[in-house]
């Protein structure tokens, strides 16, 4: 497992996927289920939040800013308020704020992730036994990447909704090489 570059803070990444890596449609997510809401609030706890423009918007605004953490939005739009958050143009502007030795997490959306998964040391992803149309994907975990943890271990929890859904842990093996 490697660790982050020096002064810069653990980044994670948290989504929940559909079969075919599908994680949104329409700007909102095609399934509903609490139990994995639940394990986002505990997962992301009191920590700091980064998310891109859509991801925010998508939030009901009851929900905005997400409570119990520093909420950070990711825009390119000049002058771009989220009221409660704290707006910024880039992903390492937005890493910047925050200690070396706490940990991000980014929430999406789709664009934020293929930013972050380079600086990604762990991704969190629940993985929903179902088939679902989506226009936003999750990106693909390759080789760099070993699975640490499963719950269940085998098979699925089921949810009160009836989907079919398990948590897993990937840590990363190798980080990729940066120009210099």
């Amino acid at each position: 497992m490697t660790r982050p570059p020096a002064g810069r803070p653990a980044v994670g990444l948290v989504w929940a996927q559909a079969h075919g890596r599908v994680i949104g449609r329409d700007g909102v997510m095609p399934w509903h289920l609490p139990e994995d809401l639940r394990h986002f609030r505990e997962v992301t706890g009191s920590g700091t939040v980064v998310m891109g423009r859509r991801t925010w918007l998508s939030l009901p605004e009851r929900f905005r800013p997400l409570p119990g953490r520093r909420n950070v939005v990711l825009s390119r739009r000049p002058g771009f308020v989220a009221p409660g958050a704290e707006v910024r143009t880039s992903l390492d502007d937005a890493l910047s704020l925050v200690g070396p030795d706490d940990r991000v997490w980014v929430i999406g959306g789709g664009q934020v992730y293929a930013a972050a998964l380079g600086l990604a040391d762990l991704l969190v992803i629940t993985q929903i036994d179902s088939s679902v149309d989506g226009d936003t994907l999750a990106p693909a975990v390759d080789g760099a990447w070993e699975l640490a943890s499963s719950d269940p271990h085998e098979g699925w929890h089921e949810s009160v909704t009836g989907l079919r859904y398990r948590f897993v842990e990937h840590r990363r093996l190798v980080r990729p090489a940066t120009a210099e």
